[in-house]
């Protein structure tokens, strides 16, 4: 008699090896790269049997580019937190106020071009009797393709990079790392870091992959131009399912925003109109990045079933991240411990879900650490801030809220 060889499930016979692990990480702007950390952070204290700088892929479009690139390099979750959040000098420090520089060499460029192109106008209405309309249709190319100067992007990645243990340069890093642009001129996805593509700096490929037509001009790479990842896809998942991943954990900080008398920081919101056209569009936006996600992710559990997926992003009634200013120092603050504590709170309420689903990549949920309420992200503000220090960020976060209700900043006060 014959004895029947045993059936092993598919995920039993993982545990002879290590779980390949890819971390893929959405864009969002200064706003989604403070989520990403703040959340990262939660996961490291929460998870146990996790390393985030030991993952085998990393995958990062728009701002997640950035933080992707920075695990890669073998920086920790809370030290890039020190890097990008922290208001500390340093040689890691990154400041997201820099990208509020205006694209001056971009304007002198376009207006350059105005007077041959109201020339060719004329020319086109005159002379060849073309409707005024059509004609003038042309001296829209003397409108600038950006608002922000994005090349210190670059610069500050570059050095941040540079440093000793560190590398600006995608072939010598330890595990693969994905930056995914969008070539402007095709449509197409290019993944900055795979073969063929890794050539091209770390720091310009992330300054490719968050260049957002509108905000920033598209970046030059060998005589091609690139914008924004998110053009295309949210994550661009299939880039790392095709080469093989056991778990691939995603973080997404943009969803659509849902009105709620009850939501979580108190505030009650009636319709997203009365923000006028800056609330219209960041729901718009956030609509169409979240649903094309979904689909996303819906089409990845059918195609890849041998993959675990975990998602992880904010609660869509959570105002506080919606209407946060991440340019305000004291709010990128608050937005980090905020998006730390969401987390943890998340890992909790999905605990019964997510406990078998990672234990099969080695890994479990640390719940005294998750249900410790003293656990926190960033120590309190020290009182001992200089008057000049206090007196800058004061008169910035004055700033924005005039800006916010379009009234004029008052004359500051003499002594």
């Amino acid at each position: 008699m014959t004895t029947p060889r045993p059936v092993l499930h598919r995920n039993a016979a993982r545990r002879s090896y290590r779980p390949r692990i890819t971390l893929a990480l959405a864009g969002g702007g200064p706003l989604g790269a403070i989520y990403e950390i703040g959340a990262l952070c939660a996961l490291d204290d929460g998870l146990e049997g996790l390393d985030f700088n030991a993952c085998d892929h990393y995958l990062g479009v728009s701002a997640g580019g950035f933080i992707a690139a920075g695990l890669a390099n073998g920086m920790r979750p809370r030290q890039l937190c020190e890097a990008f959040i922290e208001d500390r000098t340093g040689e890691d420090n990154f400041d997201p106020a820099w990208l509020l520089k205006p694209a001056w060499s971009e304007f002198g460029t376009r207006l350059r071009r105005l007077p041959g192109l109201v020339g060719s106008a004329l020319w086109a209405w005159g002379a060849q009797g073309k409707s005024l309309t059509s004609a003038f249709e042309r001296v829209g190319a003397a409108l600038p393709t950006g608002v922000f100067d994005n090349e210190d992007i670059h610069l500050q990645i570059q050095r941040l990079f540079s440093q000793p243990g560190r590398s600006n340069d995608f072939r010598e890093l330890r595990a693969r790392l994905t930056l995914v642009a969008t070539q402007l001129d095709t449509g197409e996805a290019a993944p900055f870091g795979r073969p063929g593509w890794d050539h091209v700096p770390i720091s310009r490929a992330i300054q490719a992959s968050a260049a957002l037509p509108g905000l920033f001009p598209p970046v030059e790479i060998g005589g091609q131009h690139y914008v924004d990842g998110a053009l295309k896809k949210t994550v661009h998942a299939t880039v790392a399912l095709n080469e093989g991943t056991d778990l691939l954990l995603c973080l997404n900080p943009l969803v659509p925003f849902h009105t709620n008398p009850s939501l979580h920081d108190g505030r009650r919101i009636p319709s997203l109109v009365e923000g006028g056209l800056p609330a219209v569009m960041s729901q718009t936006f956030r609509s169409m990045i979240h649903s094309r996600l979904e689909l996303g992710l819906k089409h990845y559990e059918r195609a890849y079933p041998g993959t675990d997926i975990v998602l992880i992003e904010p609660d869509q009634r959570d105002a506080t991240l919606f209407f946060a200013n991440t340019f305000s120092y004291r709010q990128r603050r608050e937005i980090a411990e905020h998006a730390y504590q969401q987390t943890r709170r998340l890992l909790l309420d999905r605990a019964a879900r997510l406990t078998p689903q990672l234990a099969r990549h080695g890994i479990s949920l640390d719940l005294r650490a998750l249900r410790d309420p003293a656990l926190r992200l960033l120590a309190p503000q020290p009182r001992s801030r200089s008057a000049v220090g206090a007196r800058l960020h004061a008169t910035l976060d004055e700033l924005q809220r005039h800006l916010e209700h379009g009234r004029a900043m008052p004359a500051p006060a003499t002594r």
